[in-house]
């Protein structure tokens, strides 16, 4: 479909909207709205556009996410790729602010990534693309 033109946003599950809210702060995203709607949805948005809307329904977080560490792959969106322009600006930013690194820096032909959880479990990958 030529008429699609970016990723408008990203529905997040969440448990907590006070811990899922203080943590994406710490990556830069600013609280705007929630929550609102029916579902409800709670709306957070980074200075470069990335908008999440965090669905305010999850169960309470378990120590596996479903979809990655469970031996029986099931179909579904594993992960965000939030490009970035300094990866080694962004892991001494997760160094500093004690978010754990669950993998990498890893090195891909496209470029390096490191990958972190959420307190829900969710995969946010940071990538730098190869010059």
């Amino acid at each position: 479909m030529k008429q699609i033109t970016r990723v408008n946003h990203l529905g997040i599950r969440v448990h907590s909207l006070d811990i899922s809210r203080a943590f994406y702060e710490q990556l830069g995203f600013e609280f705007l709205v929630g929550p609102v709607g029916p579902e409800p949805v709670a709306i957070m948005e980074h200075a470069s556009g990335v908008n999440i809307n965090f669905i305010l329904n999850a169960a309470a977080p378990t120590d596996t996410n479903v979809l990655m560490d469970e031996p029986v792959k099931k179909a579904g969106y594993t992960h965000v790729a939030l490009e970035v322009n300094d990866m080694d600006g962004v892991v001494a930013q997760l160094n500093a602010l004690n978010i754990e690194i669950t993998e990498g820096p890893i090195v891909f032909p496209t470029g390096s990534s490191v990958f972190i959880r959420d307190p829900d479990r969710n995969v946010i990958e940071f990538h730098q693309p190869k010059n």
